[in-house]
């Protein structure tokens, strides 16, 4: 009388969904191979019949083959894409409608995977410029933990046994070691547990405009940040007003697609504000996030007719200005951090240290 889903899947993959996401990788290498057998002549159902059996991901491998049950019962692709928003964005299924409405669906792939590319070697070039700070700190974490769990307990009961009266910077290393070897593992958990519920709770739940105005607010980084944002607000737009999606319905597009609350509002609200008669540079010049050079370029554009031609430009240069902050943080973060570890080995020793070469001198 009813047919259900069975449930299956390993429990992590349900408590950790993103362990198991379909990736922007795969995507590219997805629309570069639909867009193939586009320009090949092959029909739409054989397609994502053939790339369903011949995918390796196994969640992709499901959604190709609910796409192509989908469109055998005579439902247009862009909406069979639509039903799986973890794989395709709103972005990705209104570009899909675009092609669709227009006869144009293998330039409209070409158009997709060149622009995922783009945006995939952007991202993944500042996510690899993160790589080594993070092993650095992470290295440096649980060489304290080390020393404050095992080393400073020893050279404490030495300065114990000493009877010598202690400083009281060495008292605090001594207490902070105290604390980890007692009740470290505890003070873990509550860490975790803190993490997690701060994020579900928290960032989950209107938490997440604040941190999306701290990450573009901080120094140096927080540049970075404003560039990538508007690097991809400029790339959606030209590539959208390109394939013919009209420019209210492009924003708000964009505005559910950049990644960042802060812009993502701005979006709405000048999608909003076009729509009732403005123009988009004035939409967009009411807002101090958006720097000048962006709207007034936008008015050029507006103004000669070549809003996608500027946006495109726009989209180049902050690309460039993007490369160009991750070499500078890289190459000033390796020194800077070499320092403060050092920094703070050197303190940590000299706290324990100083008292027993003192003892020793006495001596």
């Amino acid at each position: 009388t009813s047919i259900l889903e069975a449930k299956t899947g390993s429990w992590w993959k349900s408590m950790f969904p993103f362990l198991d996401a379909v990736s922007q990788k795969d995507i590219v290498i997805l629309s570069r191979q639909i867009a193939t057998l586009f320009g090949a002549k092959v029909p739409a159902l054989e397609i994502f019949k053939l790339l369903s059996n011949e995918s390796d991901h196994e969640i992709l491998r499901k959604i190709l083959t609910a796409i192509t049950d989908d469109i055998q019962s005579g439902i247009t692709i862009s909406r069979a894409m639509l039903k799986h928003p973890s794989a395709f964005s709103n972005f990705y299924v209104n570009m899909v409608r675009s092609g669709e409405e227009s006869g144009k669906l293998n330039e409209t792939f070409l158009y997709l995977a060149d622009h995922l590319d783009r945006s995939y070697a952007l991202s993944s070039k500042a996510k690899n410029a993160l790589i080594y700070p993070a092993f650095v700190i992470m290295t440096f974490v649980i060489v304290m933990i080390v020393m404050f769990v095992m080393v400073i307990p020893r050279l404490s009961a030495i300065l114990a046994e000493t009877g010598q009266s202690i400083p009281f910077y060495t008292q605090v290393v001594i207490s902070i070691s105290n604390f980890l070897v007692q009740y470290g593992l505890f003070f873990f958990l509550v860490l975790v547990v803190g993490g997690v519920f701060f994020w579900r709770f928290w960032v989950g739940r209107g938490g997440e405009a604040a941190v999306s105005r701290i990450e573009i607010s901080m120094p140096f980084i927080g540049r970075l940040y404003r560039k990538f944002y508007l690097a991809r607000i400029a790339t959606n737009l030209d590539t959208m007003l390109t394939s013919g999606i009209p420019i209210v319905r492009a924003i708000e597009v964009t505005s559910a697609v950049v990644g960042n609350q802060v812009y993502e509002d701005i979006l709405k609200k000048t999608a909003l504000s076009v729509q009732a008669g403005d123009t988009f540079s004035e939409a967009l010049g009411v807002h101090e996030e958006i720097p000048s050079i962006l709207t007034q370029m936008v008015k050029v554009g507006e103004e000669t007719g070549k809003l996608g031609y500027v946006l495109k430009t726009l989209s180049t240069f902050y690309e460039r200005e993007v490369n160009n902050e991750v070499d500078t943080i890289v190459s000033l973060i390796e020194p800077i951090l070499i320092v403060l570890l050092g920094v703070g080995v050197g303190l940590l020793l000299a706290a324990v240290l100083v008292p027993i070469y003192q003892t020793t001198a006495g001596l």
